[in-house]
């Protein structure tokens, strides 16, 4: 095996999984909770970007409802974060789990 060889591989890999995780800054994935009466949108990084709460939940009554939908849409946003990172990193290493890239 040429270790020359790997280790360009293994900068090259490195450059690319670089690549995915500033382009993951850029995306988006939307999580909602309540039939969409809370919805949250974040980056790929799970970085919050916006929480949009529909009208009809903003009666003082319902504030512990509210409260819940908020973590129910916010915790819906990053899985998907998440995922939406490791189909990009898998996508790149070609569905190995390298340890300490992306999970």
């Amino acid at each position: 095996m040429d270790l020359n060889a790997l280790m360009q591989q293994a900068q090259s890999l490195q450059a690319k999984m670089g690549e995915v995780q500033a382009g993951l800054a850029s995306k988006r994935v939307t999580g909602s909770a309540g039939g969409g009466m809370v919805t949250v949108t974040a980056t790929g990084k799970s970085e919050l970007v916006s929480i949009e709460i529909d009208d009809a939940v903003l009666n003082p009554d319902d504030k512990e409802m509210l409260q819940d939908l908020v973590v129910a849409a916010v915790n819906d946003a990053v899985k998907k974060a998440a995922r939406l990172a490791q189909d990009e990193l898998a996508a790149v290493t070609g569905g190995f789990h390298i340890p300490g890239l992306g999970g």
